[in-house]
């Protein structure tokens, strides 16, 4: 099965994966691709923009290779906004698409005590798009201790 899971920055979607996946399972997941491409003492959020752009190729590579196993392992995949061409692609594969939202104000406040202050301004961007009527199912998500 895939699971694509949406949500703001901070919102707790690694959380949410790590309480469900086995270690068989498939995660793919952008800040883990860039730590795992980037040396030592590489922040784990607000990643160079050199070091984005390898991992988000090599995220692409491992998409495309992971959905051709999905009748014997799952896919968790985070995406924190897909386009909707993307959101039908991800139809298209039979994907469970998830929403992991713990609220707007419990979001800024892990990205204020977390994250660089660039990161505010995509946090507005997913609300400003979703609550403009956007179709997905918001559910809160209790995660780790912040």
């Amino acid at each position: 099965m895939l699971y694509v899971i949406t949500g703001p920055p901070a919102a707790g979607k690694s959380s949410w994966i790590q309480a469900r996946a086995s270690a068989r399972d498939i995660i793919i997941d952008l800040d883990r691709i860039t730590l795992a491409l980037t040396g030592p003492g590489a922040p784990q959020w607000n990643h160079d923009p050199i070091a984005n752009q390898v991992a988000r190729r090599a995220r692409y590579a491992a998409i495309d290779e992971a959905v051709k196993h999905l009748d014997e392992v799952d896919v968790y995949l985070i995406h924190t906004m897909p386009s909707p061409q993307a959101r039908t692609n991800y139809q298209r594969l039979g994907a469970e698409i998830i929403t992991v939202d713990p609220g707007e104000a419990v979001v800024r406040e892990r990205v204020k005590a977390m994250r660089s202050p660039a990161m505010d301004r995509v946090v507005s961007r997913w609300y400003g798009k979703y609550r403009k009527g956007g179709s997905r199912p918001i559910t809160g998500q209790a995660s780790r201790s912040w």
